[in-house]
């Protein structure tokens, strides 16, 4: 489901102090089953907010290359004669270099606005993959290939984090922020299940270097789209948020990117345990399928829990679902056959979107409008990290203890996950205290 360039993240938002007060204080509504209606319905709702269906689908097509970037990037240098050490190397560094700077790019979209960071940001991204290609044609050496590399993280937008921020300034007073995000989880699921597949296609039916360049011709194409709908960016910052200084130095802030740090370990570590476990047991033309049963389940997670009004605060609301994700992920290791891993990996990928809607919405309802979108990104770098701290730690376990053992590492994550889930929900505001924030 996920590789390393899968930092950009599931986010989620709420409504009005006064609204929210009341349900997460007083009567809270009850959790019921929703019908296939009841959900159309509701995304229906969400989709003819004014400007909404136009930025959403925008978003959708700019941050399309998140999942054929590092892909594309492996595809292109081994196929064009390059090791799997260069090109892992290559990839990490796109993933890694993004994740440093992904806060401080957001940071500028709150002071400046959006649409000068996405101008920009894409033609850096877009300038740094077409040297990696020239780079990779010309056989030149690995120091450059790691420097354009580096070229492509710097130049790459938290496209995913921006259109939430939309969200949650178009959503308010209407109830349906928890909604949005819920469908934001939803696109990434179908992102990172689409992109995987076109990049492998384009590299091993057209060229190595097409992969690559149609990733960048779609962001360009995403971003041209994006560019022109000024009207749904949030306000930007006032002088009082930025004097309130980094966002990571919000307590809520700090646990929620250790969370996702503990969620981008799992992502990072089930996928390289899944494809040792089936090619161990020589079926390694199944390891899509098992990966693609976790994203299907957190795509379906991400539907149903749009349709739903869950009543327990959503602080608590992490610890459960992280929970439940380490809980899934520890009965992985003794199953006997691949049927039963996808079977039970999709019940653990049910946890993954709620998990990660839980996340955004804490932030949310915590951070000040002015601030969200630094904020919000340090998920996407919590899970970057964790991502590459998760590969390399499996990958040790496997080569000196096999692969059934690996299973352990993604738990041990879990574990770090709800320890981090549970600090953060010590400290968060109380629903009812005045302290959620008044727009979005």
């Amino acid at each position: 489901m996920v590789e390393l360039q899968r930092i950009g993240a599931h986010m989620a938002c709420l409504a009005p102090v006064r609204g929210r007060a009341k349900v997460e204080s007083g009567s809270r509504p009850r959790v019921g089953p929703a019908s296939v209606a009841t959900v159309l319905t509701t995304y229906r709702r969400l989709l003819t907010l004014p400007g909404a269906a136009s930025f959403t689908v925008a978003g959708f097509v700019t941050r399309m290359p998140i999942s054929m970037i590092g892909l594309g990037c492996v595809l292109l240098i081994t196929r064009s004669g390059g090791s799997y050490a260069l090109a892992g190397a290559v990839a990490a560094t796109v993933a890694l270099v993004s994740s440093a700077t992904t806060p401080t790019l957001a940071r500028i979209a709150d002071r400046h606005g959006q649409a000068g960071l996405i101008a920009g940001g894409l033609a850096v991204e877009t300038a740094g993959i077409l040297l990696l290609v020239g780079a990779v044609r010309w056989h030149a050496p690995g120091w450059l290939l790691l420097a354009t590399a580096g070229l492509i993280g710097v130049g790459h937008v938290p496209v995913g984090t921006l259109v939430r921020v939309r969200w949650s300034h178009a959503t308010v007073g209407t109830g349906l922020g928890h909604v949005a995000y819920s469908w934001e989880a939803v696109l990434d699921e179908v992102i990172f299940v689409a992109g995987p597949v076109l990049v492998t296609l384009l590299c091993t039916r057209v060229a190595p270097r097409a992969g690559l360049l149609a990733a960048a011709a779609i962001g360009v194409v995403g971003g041209c789209l994006l560019l022109p709908q000024r009207a749904s960016e949030p306000p930007r910052s006032t002088a009082r948020s930025r004097s309130a200084g980094p966002a990571i130095r919000h307590p809520v802030v700090r646990g929620v990117a250790l969370v996702s740090f503990g969620l981008g370990g799992i992502f990072g570590s089930v996928e390289v345990a899944v494809v040792a476990i089936v090619t161990e047991r020589g079926q390694a033309g199944l390891a899509g399928l098992v990966l693609a049963a976790f994203a299907t389940g957190s795509m379906v997670a991400g539907l149903v829990h749009g349709a739903l009004r869950p009543a327990t605060r959503v602080a608590r609301r992490l610890v459960w679902t992280t929970a439940g994700l380490t809980v899934a992920l520890g009965t992985l290791q003794p199953l006997p056959n691949t049927a039963a891993l996808a079977v039970v990996i999709f019940v653990a990928g049910l946890a993954v979107a709620p998990s990660l809607i839980s996340s955004v919405t804490l932030i949310g309802s915590t951070v000040p409008e002015g601030a969200r979108t630094e904020a919000m990104s340090w998920l996407s770098t919590g899970i970057g990290f964790g991502l590459a701290a998760g590969a390399t730690v499996v990958g040790r376990v496997i080569d000196e203890y096999g692969a059934r053992p690996a299973f352990w590492v993604p738990v041990v994550a879990g574990g770090f996950a709800v320890a981090a889930a549970a600090f953060t929900a010590r400290r968060s505001p109380a629903p009812a205290t005045g302290t959620a924030v008044s727009r979005g």
